[in-house]
């Protein structure tokens, strides 16, 4: 039986790089970064914030593009409750949620799991929420010419329940529309067909 093996990739030269600056940061916190509890510090926090943004290194459009396929399907399409991590670009802090998508077709559908990839993907980058629920639905409505996008995402956001206001039970609501979905009908039916829970 194999012992249990961890494999990650880093680009080692951003690692040194980045880790020299975290050493900077946390010497000038007033901290003594030769302290046990310190030592490896610098390069976890490194590799840490390479993977937390390693969302650069994807391309949303190819992701949904691999996964085509011709179907005459016109009805919504939903993938509810994606769960997002992303880190607030103003304060370099966590913001995490919910993302739900939808999608009415028009000749092509998309394999489901592209979509919590496409999420993902655009989620791992310095972001704002208002910005990453536009993305998300452009980057549907380019790959495949839908009749209509929805997109809303829930989150909560660390620079605002950490520091600052620090209210610890808000939420922040987005929403993003495209053809279909801006008719008030297809609208509600969206957000009711999220609200609910289905048995």
């Amino acid at each position: 039986m194999k012992s249990y093996e961890k494999i990650e990739i880093y680009d080692n030269d951003l690692i040194t790089s980045m880790s020299k600056s975290f050493k900077t940061i946390i010497e000038n916190l007033g901290e003594d970064v030769n302290r046990e509890g310190l030592q490896k510090t610098p390069e976890r926090t490194a590799k840490a914030m390479q993977y937390l943004t390693h969302g650069y290194d994807l391309n949303p459009l190819e992701i949904l593009k691999s996964a085509l396929f011709t179907e005459d399907h016109q009805q919504m399409i939903i993938v509810k409750d994606i769960e997002i991590y992303s880190m607030c670009e103003h304060h370099m802090l966590p913001f995490f949620g919910k993302a739900h998508v939808a999608y009415i077709p028009n000749g092509k559908i998309v394999g489901l799991s592209k979509i919590p990839r496409i999420v993902d993907a655009f989620a791992r980058r310095m972001q704002v929420q208002e910005r990453l629920t536009d993305e998300i639905k452009n980057c549907i409505q380019e790959a495949l010419s839908p009749l209509g996008v929805a997109v809303v995402i829930e989150a909560q956001h660390m620079c605002m329940q950490m520091r600052g206001i620090q209210k610890q039970n808000s939420f922040t609501t987005t929403s993003s529309f495209t053809g279909a979905f801006e008719r008030d009908k297809t609208r509600k039916e969206f957000i009711s067909l999220i609200s609910n829970k289905l048995s």
